[in-house]
């Protein structure tokens, strides 16, 4: 009897592969994701080995390294004196100093096998004091080729003519970078000693041979293969790539137990439609394990034909996607052919469909033999959660309530400076993992009560919206467990979109300190000439706004003749004018307002406020060399102040100290907008430094684009990740609405019967479908904001709580926008069947 069963159940799953492959969707559309996962890894790490490493391809040994004392240019003679030795580079780098700018020289042959520069104008260095650089390193500083500047640099004690001699191309351009041949580099700094040195073989020549007659040379420097060193630098990256996929499978793994969770639903829905037949192999003798395990191999036989299926894939378009790639100028390497991880991918597909059907099973097998004298050959879905499982939940949810109470009795207090995140971040997933497992055991009660509100205004559009309305209704443990899926999905994405945002402000805040402005003019510690402020001010063409400051180094603090804090040197202080730079609306602060500021009012950081022991209101003397002052603490910053300032005062209270009026720095942001608005303003500074001695310029924007496209990478990195749980979601409410009409076919024939129209049954299934999304949209959003907040706040990075309503909104509108559509088809076939054929099926 076991084996006749066995082989009912599994030979009619293969008779129909279209319910087989729409059952087992979820867990096809998780093994596509789990191996291309697995390719995208090796896809990435095989393009950074590739083609991210620094030493060029043909070179065979490697002199030189980070922990022994570098290689001497006497070194270098004789290694090339050395039998073998085809060709050796040294490679230095050193700092220049161009008075207005700042230039990384590095060594490079400029041409042959082991250069790594290519020249595009004019003619390659080839003596001390000629360079070549980068496109945009000449629109930076302002150089063409022909120019000569002077430079400090190495071991120059006094500047040195520089001229330009060459423009040439590298794969990476930073904007300050200059190269020249070895002899150039290090006869113009006079160096002594190279980083390391680059070896080529000569053909036909054992490297072996060659490296032992080189280390008997210079026996004290370590040498390594060509091989070995690009393999070290790409692993440098490689690791780092590692680290993300780390994080990714974290992310993957959620979407796994979401397709876990769908299929089990999925299966619900199709044990359900198939009772009668069940009950009939219950009357023939067939006993509750037999039935058991005839559903278990059903289950394996869809987890092992979806494991398949989106291994293949996810194969096929792993190894179509790099050529393609390619073709349109990327350089990406192809995956290999990771058997093992296909293999394990299929057999965990199977694993987890056969653990996904297991309760389905047990609760199909209960089915009485006085079941099959029933017309219906479905049955209806229980509406309600047994006792044990209400227990279950309520424990399960209190234990969530105790974890996020633990956490926000852990976070960081105001005035902590040493704060770790392990613990509460610890206690963070686990109240999260406990409040989702609440979710799915409690889920069925809840969706009445949310169904309730939100499916109030459709109630208003007529017959067909409270028709879809009881449609959810009336399966709630169905409707549970899909939008249980729907709502991780949300609480994700909201968290990372909310997270996201709060990180931006942080990020703005902190821009706002150290890049206020685009561009920045500094001294040595001196005064900026007045000629220098005056044309830059002039040059409004270019730059939107110029603002000047005075900075001191000693300002003290005192309280009567005391000295408050423990700094002997004093705190820095300036008069920045924060009114006149928009970016320093991003400010926040820990007490008091800026705007308070102003002669007699000073604004401190937070580091100041603790040394000194003062808070916003407190009274104090503010001192330097020349004078003294009495001010008011108007506001007392979170961090560190703008450029680094440990006190904002007034220009007025400086005068009355006695400070100079010259000004010892100025910001600036440049009049238009991109790299060409950038480098007009640079060009415009330049002009207004002139030949100024000790005066610098820095290009904060720079810092601040780096900064923020960081911050955007994370963010949509974060949201691609948790969007896979989406997909699995929105798989899942497909799957569900078109087996939910396979099981309503009668009902649907009904309804067109007593005059329901064709568009009339889809808008009504369309609707409850997208009404899984809006549930799951919903408890989502309820779930998402405060646990995004405990997350922000337990990383201790002092962002604010932000709630960006529109994303949110939006997140809103295309989840129930995307559940809707998953529907569509699947309503789409119900309306194209014949009512007098739907009320004779028996399904």
């Amino acid at each position: 009897m076991r084996a006749a069963v066995l082989r009912t159940q599994t030979t009619a799953a293969a008779r129909r592969p279209g319910r087989l492959i729409l059952t087992g969707l979820a867990i096809l559309v998780a093994s596509f994701v789990v191996f291309g996962t697995v390719l995208v890894q090796q896809i990435t790490e095989r393009t950074v080995r590739d083609n991210l490493s620094g030493t060029p391809a043909v070179t065979d040994l490697v002199i030189g390294s980070v922990d022994v004392p570098p290689p001497t240019v006497r070194d270098v003679q004789q290694i090339r004196a050395v039998p073998g030795v085809a060709e050796a580079v040294a490679r230095v780098a050193t700092g220049v100093s161009i008075g207005e700018g700042y230039l990384n020289l590095q060594s490079d042959p400029g041409a042959g096998p082991l250069s790594t520069v290519r020249v595009v104008e004019g003619r390659y260095p080839d003596a001390p004091g000629q360079i070549a650089i980068t496109p945009r390193t000449a629109e930076r500083l302002g150089l063409s080729v022909g120019t000569t500047t002077s430079a400090t640099g190495g071991e120059l004690s006094a500047p040195a003519p520089l001229t330009v001699t060459a423009m040439v191309e590298t794969t990476a351009d930073a904007g300050n970078d200059a190269y020249a041949p070895e002899s150039a580099v290090i006869g113009w700094a006079r160096l002594t000693a190279v980083d390391r040195v680059d070896v080529r073989v000569t053909p036909g020549t054992e490297a072996d041979a060659v490296r032992q007659r080189v280390t008997a040379v210079v026996a004290a420097q370590p040498i390594r293969s060509g091989a070995e060193v690009r393999d070290a630098e790409a692993n440098a990256v490689a690791e780092q790539v590692g680290k993300l996929f780390i994080l990714v499978g974290m992310f993957v793994s959620i979407a796994v137990a979401a397709a876990a969770l769908v299929v089990t639903s999925t299966f619900r829905i199709v044990f359900a439609q198939r009772m009668r037949q069940l009950a009939l192999l219950r009357a023939v003798g067939a006993s509750r394990a037999t039935l058991v395990g005839a559903l278990t191999a059903e289950g394996a036989l869809t987890g092992l034909v979806a494991g398949v299926v989106g291994v293949a894939a996810a194969l096929t378009l792993g190894y179509a996607l790099p050529p393609a790639l390619r073709a349109a100028g990327h350089q990406v390497s192809t995956p290999g052919l990771p058997l093992v991880a296909a293999v394990t991918v299929v057999i965990g597909a199977v694993v987890i469909t056969v653990l996904a059907v297991l309760a389905p099973a047990l609760s199909a097998a209960r089915v009485s033999p006085l079941e099959a004298l029933r017309s219906a050959s479905t049955t209806a879905g229980r509406r309600g959660i047994g006792a044990l499982r209400l227990a279950f939940g309520l424990l399960l949810a209190v234990g969530a309530i105790l974890a996020a109470v633990g956490t926000i009795s852990r976070l960081p207090k105001p005035e902590q400076s040493n704060y770790d995140a392990s613990m509460p971040l610890l206690l963070l997933i686990g109240s999260g993992t406990l409040a989702f497992f609440a979710l799915v055991a409690l889920g069925p009660l809840l969706v009445r009560p949310v169904l309730a509100v939100v499916g109030w205004p459709l109630r208003q559009l007529g017959p067909i919206g409270r028709m879809s309305i009881g449609g959810i209704g009336g399966a709630p443990r169905r409707a549970a467990a899909v939008s249980v899926v729907v709502a991780l999905g949300v609480t994700l994405i909201s968290g990372v979109v909310i997270g996201g945002a709060s990180l931006q402000i942080l990020a703005d805040r902190e821009m706002a300190l150290s890049a206020p402005t685009d561009f920045e003019v500094t001294t040595n510690g001196g005064t900026l000439p007045p000629a220098v402020v005056t044309r830059a001010e002039a040059a409004r063409g270019a730059l939107a706004r110029v603002v000047p400051y005075r900075r001191v180094d000693d300002a003290r603090l005192l309280r009567g003749a005391d000295k408050l804090g423990d700094v002997e040197a004093g705190y820095p202080t300036s008069d920045l004018d924060l009114a006149a730079l928009p970016s320093t609306k991003a400010l926040d602060v820990a007490q008091g307002a800026l705007t308070d500021r102003g002669p007699g009012r000073i604004v401190v950081n937070s580091w100041v406020a603790r040394d000194a022991g003062l808070r916003a209101g407190d009274t104090v003397t503010l001192a330097v060399a020349t004078g003294r002052v009495d001010v008011r603490v108007a506001a007392v910053l979170p961090g560190d102040g703008p450029l680094h300032a440990g006190i904002l005062a007034d220009p007025a209270d400086l005068d009355r100290l006695g400070v100079p009026a010259a000004y010892t720095g100025l910001l600036a942001d440049a009049a238009g907008a991109g790299e060409d608005g950038r480098t007009a303003g640079v060009r415009a500074l330049r002009q207004a430094i002139g030949g100024s001695d000790g005066v610098g310029l820095a290009v904060l924007a720079d810092e601040r684009d780096r900064n923020d496209a960081l911050v955007r990478t994370l963010v949509w990195i974060a949201v691609g990740l948790v969007s896979l749980t989406v997909l699995i979601a929105v798989v899942g409410v497909g799957s569900t609405t078109a087996l939910s009409v396979v099981e309503r076919v009668r009902e649907s024939g009904l309804l067109r019967a007593i005059g329901l129209s064709r568009t009339g049954l889809r808008t009504m299934l369309t609707v409850e479908s997208g009404l899984y999304g809006v549930i799951g949209a919903t408890i989502g959003l309820v779930l998402g904001i405060p646990y995004a907040w405990l997350a922000v706040q337990t990383l201790g990075i002092e962002a604010p709580l932000t709630a960006p309503l529109l994303p949110l909104a939006g997140l809103f509108v295309v989840l129930v926008g995307l559940t809707a559509l998953a529907g569509v088809l699947p309503a789409r076939r119900a309306s194209r069947v014949s009512p007098v054929e739907a009320l004779g099926a028996e399904n």
